[in-house]
């Protein structure tokens, strides 16, 4: 063994290592829930999500369906798309959010569309942020979760 490798390494902390991150609390095995309308992109999501240690325990098409799989399944996060073919990503959101019974379910809001396009009703809705669909990652959810900055910001 190298003389450089036979005692512990001291490696000091990173200017994070005092800053408390929810992210650890939801932890890399979240549950998340996806709401879309479109089934290819619910798919697609599902895959990648799954692939970067995300649980997806649900998916959803509409808000009723939505409503009943957080209640049932009681996700960590719900990922939902601002437009549900004749719904509304923001009603859902703020009925989940007065649906949560106490387990801080992260509310963040999707689109194709650009966060300007919406600016207004997302600084208005429950959400805790919102993320550009091409962008969508582990990693990008737990900056949001985290409290950083969205996506597309």
């Amino acid at each position: 063994m190298p003389k450089c490798l036979d005692r512990p390494l001291s490696i000091p902390a990173g200017s994070n290592a005092q800053r408390q991150i929810r992210w650890n609390a939801v932890g890399v095995t979240s549950r998340v829930l996806i709401v879309d309308d479109n089934r290819q992109f619910l798919d697609a999501a599902r895959g990648l999500l799954e692939r970067e240690g995300m649980r997806v325990v649900g998916v959803a098409a509409t808000s009723g369906h939505a409503i009943r799989q957080a209640a049932q399944l009681r996700p960590d996060i719900a990922l939902v798309d601002i437009a549900l073919g004749p719904e509304s990503g923001f009603e859902l959101s703020r009925r989940l959010a007065e649906h949560d019974d106490g387990t801080d379910l992260v509310v963040i809001l999707m689109s194709t569309y650009s966060e300007a396009d919406f600016a207004d009703l997302i600084a208005e809705s429950p959400a805790a942020g919102f993320l550009p669909k091409p962008e969508l990652s582990a990693e990008s959810i737990r900056r949001i979760v985290d409290g950083g900055a969205a996506g597309g910001q």
